[in-house]
């Protein structure tokens, strides 16, 4: 006989299978192999007390401060420690509870729809000379050859855009967006290449947006978050997917000072907010990136990032660009043209947290990690 302490990250179906286990009993089991833990402030004492009953009668626990059970306190904080079938559980039996567990419940309930989506590359191009990475940037004439090289490389999602959004960059005219990225669209659609790859614009400029959705773009990147009404309305028409980005500003002012009470909390209202609206003007697919390096300090950026799998209670797919960003440079400084390794790490542990798309300049360096990742989550014994 031997015993072998196996990783977390392994793939349980697979694992469930190799045993013989019934499909039927693969689902029932692998919901009590993920462990899952959620921070509640601020809960009523009363509701902690009916909490933590409800999770120790099912095997689960709450953790609280040892006086709460004689509510001293109008309010407390606590960690619910569950598995995905506990937490399935408990999302059902809060519903009929009083003093706000029906909104624990509500969240709870997210979380058990959520799903795991397929991790992808979304290669960078850049139609300005003014992008913050030199090696990005690309003439309608190189863009060709850029495209198809990203697109044999592993990327496939190819994001274009014409406007510098980097830290204290000012925005251009519709007119002068639409003069440098024109040509390339031309080319994307001409070359027929959106049938080797989705296409994605990085604009919140109506004109371009439309003449791209014309064309073979089916993704518009809005750095805005749908701000515009207009812009949302294109998307709409067209059925076009939408990455909603949380930015904190704008681009000319986002990092003079940025300041969150709680940037979990201050992401996921806006991300709910701007869901609702994506919805009243017709829009279904919908991806949401936390908007590293946009009006977000580093403390921000590293929260964000190791606690993306909260954002997975919108059941919607998550971005994450942190490709050689400045935060990196925050932490060790390392000049632009050496982070890649910082970067591979963040986006590694984005997609490890939940992250089923990272948007990246290094395609190729990124398709080999990817492949390795992989490879490990798929090794059982």
């Amino acid at each position: 006989m031997r015993i072998v302490k196996i990783a977390n990250d392994t793939d349980k179906n697979a694992l469930l299978e190799r045993i013989g286990v019934t499909k039927e009993g693969s689902a029932i089991m692998k919901k009590k192999m993920d462990l899952h833990l959620f921070y509640l402030s601020n809960l009523r004492t009363p509701a902690a007390n009916i909490l933590k009953q409800d999770a120790l009668s099912i095997g689960a626990e709450l953790a609280v401060e040892r006086d709460t059970i004689l509510c001293k306190e109008p309010y407390v904080d606590a960690l619910l420690i569950a598995n995905s079938k506990q937490v399935e559980i408990l999302s059902k039996k809060e519903l009929s509870q009083p003093f706000g567990l029906k909104k624990v419940a509500e969240v709870l309930g997210c979380f058990v729809k959520s799903q795991r989506y397929e991790p992808k590359i979304m290669g960078i191009l850049n139609a300005n000379a003014d992008s913050f990475y030199a090696k990005s940037r690309f003439d309608a004439k190189e863009a060709q050859i850029r495209i198809e090289e990203m697109i044999e490389e592993g990327a496939e999602i190819i994001d274009i855009g014409a406007v510098s959004s980097r830290p204290g960059s000012h925005g251009v005219s519709e007119e002068e967006e639409f003069s440098r990225l024109r040509d390339i669209v031309d080319l994307i659609d001409c070359q027929k290449l959106y049938e080797s790859a989705r296409f994605s614009l990085d604009s919140y400029a109506p004109r371009v947006i439309a003449y791209a959705l014309d064309r073979g773009f089916t993704l518009i990147n809005d750095i805005t978050g749908l701000r515009s009404d207009e812009v949302a309305k294109l998307c709409g028409r067209y059925s076009a997917g939408v990455v909603i980005m949380h930015m904190q500003g704008d681009p000319a002012t986002m990092q003079n000072n940025p300041s969150y009470e709680d940037v979990m909390s201050e992401v996921t209202a806006f991300f709910k907010e701007r869901i609702d609206k994506a919805h009243d003007f017709g829009i279904d697919k919908i991806i949401l990136d936390v908007g590293i390096g946009f009006g977000k300090r580093l403390e921000d950026n590293l929260a964000l990032l190791k606690h993306l799998e909260h954002f997975s209670r919108f059941g919607r797919e998550l971005l994450v660009g942190a490709s050689r960003k400045s935060m990196i440079d925050a932490i060790l400084p390392t000049p632009l043209e050496e982070r890649l390794p910082a970067t591979l790490a963040i986006h590694l542990k984005a997609i490890e947290n939940g992250a089923s798309i990272v948007r990246v300049h290094d395609v190729k360096a990124h398709k080999q990690a990817l492949s390795i990742y992989r490879a490990l989550e798929e090794t059982l014994l």
